[in-house]
Parts: C-alpha cells; structure tokens; sequence
C-alpha cells in the first residue's frame, strides 16, 4: 500500500537532490519472482529452455485472447451508454475506447476538467491515481500541490496532514532505500510507477461516482549496489468521487490485491535497462 493514495507510484531519477514516492510499505502485498543477483541487481538467471508442448500452449492461449478481443470489440448493449448503464447503478462492460477527446488542461500539472459523465469520472480516476502514486509526492510543496488537485476541498486538509507525517518517517525512507530527504544514493534511481490496466463504473450519478482502478506498478531502486531491485505488484483501488467546482474531486479510496496473473518466464532486465526505460517511455494521460 501507498501513502498518496494507498496503492500508486511514479519514478525519479533525481539521484542525491530530490524525492521520489512509492506503493511499498503497506498492507498489499504481492508475491514476486526476484532475479539472480550475482552478476547484476536486475539480471536472472539464464531463461530455462522451453518445452515444445509449452509453447504450443502458450500459442493456443494467444489466440485464444484474440477470439475474446474480437468478441467483445463486436459485442452490443442496447441497454447501455457508453458502455454504462444510465442508471444508479452501472453494470461492469469492457473498457474500451469512447473516441471522446482527453482533457487539454492541468491544474499543478494534474490533467483536470473533466466531463460531468461515467467516462469522466473513470478518466479522473486514472488520472489522479498516478498523481497520487508519483515521485513528487516526496517534495513537500508538489505533494500540497497534488492533493489540494486531486482531493475534495472538505478532505484536502486532513489528508496533506496524515501524508506529511507519513513521509517524514525516516524509518519508512530508510526501509526502501531513501535519505531522510527522500533522496536516491548516488548512482541509484529509484523507480515507482503505476500503470492503469482498466476502470469500472461501480455507481454513478451526476454528483457521485464510485470507479474501481485495477493497475500494475513498478517499484523498486536501479543501479548499481541496489539491494531492493524493481519488482512489479497488482492492485484494484476504488475511488470515491463527488463533483466539486466542476470537475471530479477524490473524496475517499480503498484497495485490495491482485487480480494477479501469473508470471512469465522472462529474464529480468539489468539495472541500466530498466533505468533507461524509465527515463525514456513517459506516462499518458489516461480517457475512457
């Protein structure tokens, strides 16, 4: 679990500077296949030779999926509105496209301004999840900024309160790696992201909404002399969301492991890999 959000993440490079934020310390917790250390702090162990009968199964798996994309890429409701229900209650669909345009404004470099709609509050959701997973959340003035964003104005003040205690825990720092400024060691960077896989619109009215987020995330510390390499988790958070001002504003969030897939028998990435991958592929800005 997070502190921003109780689930999220973001990364940073900032070396000795600055902050980073992570999901770590908490109560959701992942099984994860760590990589061989001996030769590198992201390098596994050579790939074991896969069988004939593995990979048949894993061709017919693949084309299974793509039967089921298909299906629900041509499956209707006439029940429905953009893929919910119109009522109280929204029934769960396939997210999917809408080929509505993403908000073009930020607020403290949030994507704000979003549609008064079961897509915008799904959008909202995304949106502010990374936010409150990202590495600014370490900076105290970026963290105000973020939550006095994303956070009902009634709930911004009690919230900035209980983060801020949280992220001047030096124990926390230092149990994932962090200076008491929430700075990276030298020649380390410290990697925390959230990636949406999918929403649902759980209840919806023109004032409240409540959307489920499930998201993988990256967390973990690149470079050389890591002793905590990045790993990945599963989550579903829900978020309570009410229309504030104009826009969908967070007022209450919960989360819950998994659904977690197995993993697949992949080599790990070496530190300067993932380090550059991180530095080179950003994030979105996330619509329905």
């Amino acid at each position: 679990m997070s502190l921003g959000d109780d689930h999220g993440y973001g990364e940073s490079s900032r070396g000795t500077d600055d902050g980073t934020y992570g999901g770590y310390a908490g109560t959701g917790q992942t099984r994860t296949r760590l990589p061989d250390r001996a030769t590198d702090p992201y390098g596994g162990a050579p790939r074991r030779p896969r069988s004939s009968s593995r990979s048949l199964v894993t061709i017919v798996g693949v084309i299974v999926l793509l039967i089921a994309a298909i299906a629900f890429a041509n499956r209707g409701d006439d029940d429905t509105t953009n893929g919910t229900s119109t009522g109280d209650k929204a029934k769960a669909a396939p997210t999917a496209a809408s080929g509505e345009r993403p908000v073009d404004t930020k607020s403290a470099g949030v994507p704000t301004g979003y549609a008064q709609s079961a897509q915008g509050a799904e959008s909202a959701t995304a949106n502010y999840a990374i936010a409150l997973g990202s590495a600014d959340m370490f900076i105290t003035t970026r963290r105000h900024e973020i939550v006095n964003t994303v956070y009902d104005p009634e709930v911004a003040a009690a919230r900035r309160s209980d983060l801020d205690k949280a992220y001047s825990d030096e124990g926390f720092l230092t149990s994932i790696g962090l200076s008491k400024d929430g700075a990276a060691p030298s020649g380390q960077t410290f990697i925390s992201r959230i990636i949406p896989v999918g929403t649902k619109v759980t209840s919806f009215s023109k004032t409240k909404a409540s959307v489920e987020l499930w998201y993988t995330s990256l967390f973990g510390m690149s470079g050389e002399g890591s002793t905590n390499p990045v790993a990945e988790s599963w989550y579903t958070t829900t978020y309570q969301l009410q229309w504030t001002d104009g826009d969908w504003k967070v007022t209450d969030l919960s989360q819950k492991d998994g659904p977690v897939p197995v993993g697949r028998d992949q080599r790990a990435s070496t530190s300067e890999d993932m380090t550059k991958a991180v530095e080179e592929y950003g994030g979105f800005t996330y619509a329905r």
